[in-house]
């Protein structure tokens, strides 16, 4: 099986990327399950029903999302109703949505889980232990699993590849926006990357304007961040994962610009 997951999209820029390059990315990659973040896929700040619908139009299969899934209010309304979505799993027992979802696609089935970190963000259920029970649960139907660690440590990365490894096909880390040069297949069969990195702008910071950003950090002010419209780079992770035993086999990380893109 191909696994092709793409990081956190960041607003219209990152929206527009993704529709651009896609096909390419099919072309090159041959993913038979295509999964992205979308947390920040609506300005910034959560997903609407609109945009999901957009991706799985353009052939994305599932989206995870991370903390910031609730900042779009209206996905109250219909996260239940979306199996295809998932939110961290260590959120509250009673809020809305799963926190994992057997992806089929192309004769293959593949578990994403969704996993936040506790470490400089929101005091949550542990992850941890929450991946341990999904996982157990999620091998009961495939060999297949990944796990989209959410997280602003890095530390906390890692430790979960380790905890992992050998038990999910597939660890990866997003939120922090900046992909990682630690692409690797663990011991044991993870295919394991601290940050996947983002599809939206390169001129801002984190894919927001910067001048709203600077001004935070030079006055301690609050500033109101939106999304940079400048040129954008796209980053992603494809992993070729054994169909019999559910080890990762291969890795390799994508990392595009706008104006080279077409090099690839």
């Amino acid at each position: 099986m191909n696994v092709l997951f793409i990081g956190d999209i960041v607003g219209n820029v990152g929206r527009s990327a993704l529709k651009q390059v896609l096909p390419a990315l099919r072309d090159k990659y041959n993913p038979h399950i295509i999964i992205v973040n979308g947390e920040n896929a609506a300005a910034g700040r959560g997903i609407t029903k609109n945009i999901a619908r957009e991706f799985f139009e353009w052939g994305v299969h599932g989206i995870t999302m991370g903390n910031h899934t609730w900042d779009n209010k209206d996905i109250f309304e219909w996260i239940d109703d979306e199996p295809r979505i998932v939110r961290p799993a260590n959120f509250s027992p009673q809020a809305p949505g799963q926190g994992m979802a057997i992806i089929k696609a192309n004769g293959k089935q593949l578990a994403i889980i969704n996993l936040q970190g506790r470490a400089f963000l929101p005091p949550i259920d542990c992850p941890f232990q929450t991946a341990d029970m999904l996982i157990e649960e999620a091998q009961n139907t495939t060999k297949a699993i990944l796990v989209d660690f959410h997280a602003e440590a890095t530390s906390e990365k890692i430790a979960m590849g380790w905890y992992l490894d050998g038990r999910a096909s597939i660890v990866l880390g997003t939120h922090t926006h900046v992909q990682t040069n630690d692409d690797t297949i663990l011991p044991e069969g993870t295919a394991y990357i601290t940050d996947v990195g983002m599809v939206g702008s390169k001129e801002g910071v984190l894919g927001m304007e910067k001048g709203a950003v600077l001004h935070r950090f030079l006055t301690q002010l609050p500033s109101r961040f939106v999304v940079d419209e400048g040129k954008w780079h796209l980053h992603g992770l494809s992993v070729q994962i054994d169909d019999a035993t559910g080890k990762a086999t291969k890795i390799n990380k994508i990392r595009l610009t706008e104006d080279e893109w077409l090099l690839m």
